[in-house]
């Protein structure tokens, strides 16, 4: 009775069992991978959705001076968005130092957890509250997306070893041959940018279901608007200052839904690293050639979500449209960058320089057309190519995400 009790069971297949368990592991790493993904979205959603109606409201010079003069904040905006843009300059020098310390999951989770902060505190508008919140969120945000990078790319590292358990090398617990992780590493982030550029749409709700209903009419808000477009800054008229719960939501689903990125002995060795050499690891990646030729994409990724969010979006459509136009531009903006985010899927076939080389292509034939064309205040007949322009620049976005960080 002893021999059968702790014998094997004669139903007992190990080959099968052991698949079972590492197709389980695969599927919690799609499953980390989504809720990275998700999190990331419901975060950007509303910070941006936040920034945008602030915006807008301010757009009434009236209104913001009798809101914000006691407090001495009259010229909020710029205090606000000199915090978030200034202080990331420093991120150099504390990022790898961060993601030492604290791991890369809890780097991410502390860093969506600010931008929690930054949402809250405007439930309590006051000087302390709002610039140290948007100087919070400029120390974050290098941190969120290189911990959120390295993240998906550990996701990618482990599904390759969770498809190839039986492999010497993994199974010796050894680093994989060069290139192996490639093809995972590209379809993860085509998924996360696949999910995160529907922040763009996301944070249009605030305006389609309460700035829209109290904003004037087209005739009103662009009344006196000689120029669109380019000729905007060469004129000096033009559309002036036109330029919840969610966030606490995305930091539980990045405490509780993703996994660890780093098994135990991993972190043990990667926390044997001197901080010396983690505050140097940034300046050892640049002797890499490759990574000094991507610099200039790195700059131009933020410059053209900018370009796209405020000069175009502002000197083109709403100039043209009106502000109530504003948010279904973005919102044309966020699911063309959504959907061909999967055109990044292209690179297990071809060459990954060409990803990165169209998407410049087509933002370069865009910027030509805009600067020689500049459309009518008003007149509303042109609103079908704002929005081809849009859709298309979401498409040179998408490329240019997804050829970046893959």
């Amino acid at each position: 009775q002893l021999d059968d009790f702790v014998s094997a069971h004669s139903d007992y297949n190990e080959e099968e069992e052991e698949q079972k368990y590492f197709r389980r592991k695969r599927l919690g790493v799609v499953k980390n991978v989504v809720a990275a993904s998700l999190a990331g979205t419901l975060t950007y959603g509303v910070y941006l959705g936040l920034l945008q109606m602030q915006l807008i409201l301010h757009y009434d010079e009236t209104y913001r001076e009798v809101k914000y003069s006691n407090i001495q904040l009259e010229d909020i905006d710029r205090k606000v968005l000199m915090g978030i843009n200034v202080t990331p300059v420093a991120a150099l020098l504390y990022t790898p130092v961060l993601i030492r310390f604290f791991g890369t999951k809890w780097a991410m989770f502390l860093a969506v957890g600010i931008y929690a902060l930054f949402v809250s505190s405007n439930y309590w508008e006051r000087y302390y509250t709002l610039v140290p919140s948007a100087v919070a969120i400029g120390v974050a945000i290098v941190p969120l997306w290189a911990s959120m990078g390295n993240y998906i790319t550990r996701m990618a590292q482990k599904y390759y070893e969770y498809v190839n358990y039986k492999e010497e090398h993994v199974q010796e617990q050894q680093r994989a041959p060069r290139g192996a992780c490639n093809a995972y590493v590209v379809v993860f982030q085509t998924v996360f940018y696949v999910c995160f550029h529907l922040s763009f749409v996301c944070a249009q709700m605030p305006m389609l279901f309460f700035l829209n209903n109290y904003l004037y009419q087209l005739n009103h808000t662009l009344y006196g608007v000689k120029h669109c477009g380019e000729r905007v800054g060469q004129h000096g008229a033009g559309t002036g200052r036109d330029t919840g719960s969610a966030s606490p939501t995305a930091t539980r689903q990045v405490l509780v839904l993703c996994g660890s990125a780093y098994r135990p002995t991993e972190e043990i060795d990667l926390r044997s690293i001197g901080w010396g050499n983690i505050f140097q690891l940034p300046f050892k990646h640049m002797r890499d050639y490759r990574l000094r030729h991507l610099f200039p994409f790195f700059i131009y990724s933020g410059f053209e979500v900018l370009f796209v969010c405020t000069g175009f979006s502002l000197n083109y459509g709403v100039c043209a449209l009106g502000l109530e136009k504003l948010a279904y531009l973005l919102m044309a903006y966020g699911f063309s960058a959504s959907a061909c985010s999967s055109l990044a899927l292209c690179t297990l076939r071809l060459r990954r320089q060409i990803p990165l080389l169209a998407g410049a292509l087509v933002h370069a034939a865009l910027l030509v057309t805009l600067f020689c064309w500049a459309p009518e205040p008003r007149h509303l007949v042109q609103a079908p190519l704002l929005y081809a322009i849009a859709v298309l620049w979401g498409t040179g976005s998408a490329l240019n995400k997804t050829g970046i960080s893959s």
